[in-house]
């Protein structure tokens, strides 16, 4: 048997000419390590499903600068709604926070009507997908007043949406820290000011637009 796959050379030979027997283990890790397909793509979608398994909310990366090349996978809102609806039912009682379904690797996490999911391909490092979920899910936490509801998230969608991209970039987690998350999410703009508009409010800008009209009259 030999080893051909790999494209490279040990001790001048190419491996193509080199049995699998005759190379030392740690070479053989490395031959491994490079033909393994490293990306830092690792989230294939969001998906966020209520307690009944109707979507609330679903993002599906398809990247096109992915080192695969642009995914052809759940394309339609069919399949997708095909897809949710058979992982809901694999996951719909708590207990459980990471499943391999559909040949993808699903982390999740119950909260309240809710059930939040990151899905990637079955290769991907299940702790690093589950700690992006938690970070995200503890960000929404903190913004949303300890209400991870299915209420509080359609009353805030632009919110959670900011919360998500913070979290996950075209499918790259970009961060797991749950704070730094929220306070990026909910920091006021530079060129915006918050304006209280009331009956006192319109009273003093009445009185002020009269007593300048007064000194103009005076003054002729």
């Amino acid at each position: 048997m030999v080893a051909s796959k790999f494209g490279l050379h040990q001790f001048g030979q190419p491996l193509d000419h080199v049995p699998v027997s005759n190379l030392s283990p740690t070479f053989c890790s490395l031959a491994h390590l490079f033909s393994v397909n490293l990306s830092l793509y690792s989230v294939n979608a969001f998906v966020l499903l209520d307690s009944e398994g109707h979507r609330v909310l679903a993002k599906y990366y398809r990247p096109k600068s992915h080192p695969q090349g642009e995914s052809k996978d759940l394309l339609s809102l069919k399949d997708q709604k095909a897809f949710e609806k058979g992982l809901y039912q694999k996951t719909k009682k708590a207990g459980g926070d990471i499943i391999l379904y559909d040949g993808r690797l699903v982390v999740y996490k119950h909260s309240l009507d809710l059930i939040l999911y990151f899905i990637a391909g079955p290769t991907e490092n299940e702790l690093m997908l589950s700690a992006a979920l938690t970070s995200f899910a503890d960000a929404l936490s903190l913004l949303l007043r300890n209400q991870l509801e299915k209420r509080a998230v359609l009353e805030n969608l632009d919110m959670v949406l900011l919360c998500l991209d913070e979290t996950i970039d075209d499918g790259i987690i970009v961060d797991t820290d749950a704070a730094a998350i929220a306070s990026r999410v909910s920091r006021p703009r530079p060129d915006t000011t918050d304006i209280v508009i009331n009956e006192q409010t319109i009273m003093n800008a009445y009185q002020t637009v009269k007593e300048r009209v007064a000194q103009r009259m005076g003054q002729f």
